[in-house]
């Protein structure tokens, strides 16, 4: 069995008197497609955030790629292979979709933001951000600004920019929040095709979306785990019956 990607290991977190995250451990594996899952308030959010270093853990290690970035800012973390769309991501309206993935491969090469305009036409920086918008299905909109894209398309465009930066591991925190039964759909066909070539760690409500997508599911619960396995186990566990998705919600 091949070593971990990432581990979190005995995470807690806590803010005065609540606990947002309980001991938390879990493992996800080179070029898995991992859910995590919960109730609101489960501290998904909050777990997100200690991952991308937007947040100090209070205690419990974080290891990624064979490192532990427990204490790494989170600023370095995206130089290490760790992307977390939206964190990366500022999408510029008044540019096109090449423009706003070039900068992405610019930011991450450590190019100050101040030196956009080459990034228009350097293949250096193109290239790469073009790879990316093809394989998100944006290589068609590649010169559309970004004020004319749908909103289904700036999620497509936001994970196009976390791409560019050829992230090893890449949090997405719920990217079919807001979409209609389309782009939820085109969403899932492309986390599907990306599955395998990258390792993803998916936070995400719809759990339609979820059971299509997930090689694993760890569930959340008051900040702790209280199941993490299958697709298959996680909707014959009692527990997570009990807990979260219910009788109905885990019908076949």
């Amino acid at each position: 069995m091949a070593e971990p990607l990432l581990a979190v290991e005995g995470l807690v977190k806590r803010f005065g008197g609540l606990t947002a995250t309980d001991d938390l451990s879990f493992s996800v594996a080179p070029g898995e497609l991992h859910a995590v899952i919960g109730p609101n308030g489960a501290g998904k959010t909050t777990l997100i955030a200690q991952l991308s270093g937007e947040l100090r853990q209070d205690s419990g290690r974080i290891l990624f790629a064979d490192q532990d970035i427990s204490q790494v800012p989170g600023w370095k973390r995206p130089h290490l292979g760790l992307a977390r769309s939206f964190q990366i991501t500022s999408i510029f309206h008044d540019m096109t979709a090449l423009q706003n993935t070039a900068l992405a491969v610019q930011a991450h090469a450590g190019h100050s933001f101040r030196f956009w305009r080459p990034a228009d036409s350097d293949p250096a920086l193109t290239d790469p951000a073009m790879e990316a918008l093809r394989q998100v299905g944006l290589e068609a909109r590649a010169n559309v600004p970004a004020a004319a894209l749908a909103h289904g398309e700036h999620r497509q465009l936001e994970i196009a920019m976390a791409l560019a930066t050829q992230p090893k591991l890449l949090l997405l925190d719920e990217p079919m929040a807001g979409m209609g039964p389309e782009d939820s759909a085109r969403m899932v066909n492309l986390l599907r095709a990306l599955r395998g070539s990258i390792t993803i760690l998916l936070i995400e409500h719809d759990m339609d979306a979820v059971f299509a997508l997930a090689e694993r599911i760890t569930v959340l619960v008051y900040g702790r785990a209280i199941a993490s396995g299958t697709p298959d186990a996680i909707r014959a566990d009692a527990e997570v019956r009990r807990a979260y998705l219910g009788d109905e919600s885990l019908a076949v």
